[in-house]
């Protein structure tokens, strides 16, 4: 579905009115540090201090960290272009407001800083279900010893992806790598909303091709990187 945005001009748009909902949807950046980053040692130090018992070598947790955070990638480009980009044709009314809720908002007003992390409300739900995955999945697989380290690195990906999202938005990211990752992400907002999905990682659009062929196209003329 596509929403256009407003300019800054546009008062802030409210989704709730029960202001405990609509505070809900609101969130400083430093939230999801604040948050994420002690479960994120805490997988990682179960990780490594556990290598006597679990019998891991370095190559090996390495290599799961890798995993970790491949995988994360992959996840954020499934999410956010068939999940938050999702637009089945007459869409009823709810989904087209769950739509708008979930993504459609931040493309609307994508100057809006409150929403540019994801609310813990959402996000501890989810990262929930994926560690429940993880068990399965390396479970089955005869690998439970890799389920710390690789879903501590997975929320690491995470955590990068929300704080380098906040970036793109507001902040200069001086960089060569920032300002690539901040005018790539700007252009999906301004110029090509049907591609350009990866936020912190343009891993899985030059895979499945939705990076444009022309990268380094014109379109941008009016996009500010900063």
């Amino acid at each position: 579905m596509y929403f256009p945005p407003q300019t800054r001009r546009e008062p802030q748009i409210r989704l709730f009115r029960s202001d405990f909902l609509e505070a809900l949807t609101r969130v400083h950046p430093a939230v999801v540090v604040v948050v994420w980053l002690p479960v994120i040692v805490w997988f990682m130090h179960a990780a490594w201090s556990s290598r006597a018992a679990t019998g891991m070598s370095v190559n090996e947790l390495l290599l799961a960290h890798g995993a970790g955070l491949l995988l994360w990638t992959l996840t954020e480009y499934v999410m956010h272009r068939f999940v938050f980009h999702f637009s089945p044709s007459n869409p009823p009314a709810w989904l087209h407001r769950l739509v708008f809720l979930f993504h459609g908002i931040h493309h609307v007003q994508p100057w809006d800083k409150t929403r540019l992390v994801m609310p813990p409300g959402v996000s501890v739900p989810l990262a929930l279900a994926f560690y429940g995955l993880f068990t399965w999945a390396f479970g089955m697989g005869g690998a439970s010893d890799w389920v710390a380290p690789a879903f501590g690195a997975f929320l690491f990906g995470y955590l990068v992806y929300d704080l380098v999202h906040y970036s793109t938005h507001h902040l200069p990211m001086a960089n060569p790598i920032g300002r690539w990752l901040k005018r790539h992400h700007l252009l999906h907002h301004h110029a090509s909303p049907d591609e350009r999905f990866g936020v912190s990682s343009p891993l899985w659009d030059i895979v499945v091709r939705t990076m444009p062929r022309n990268a380094a196209d014109g379109a941008d003329q009016s996009v500010r990187t900063g």
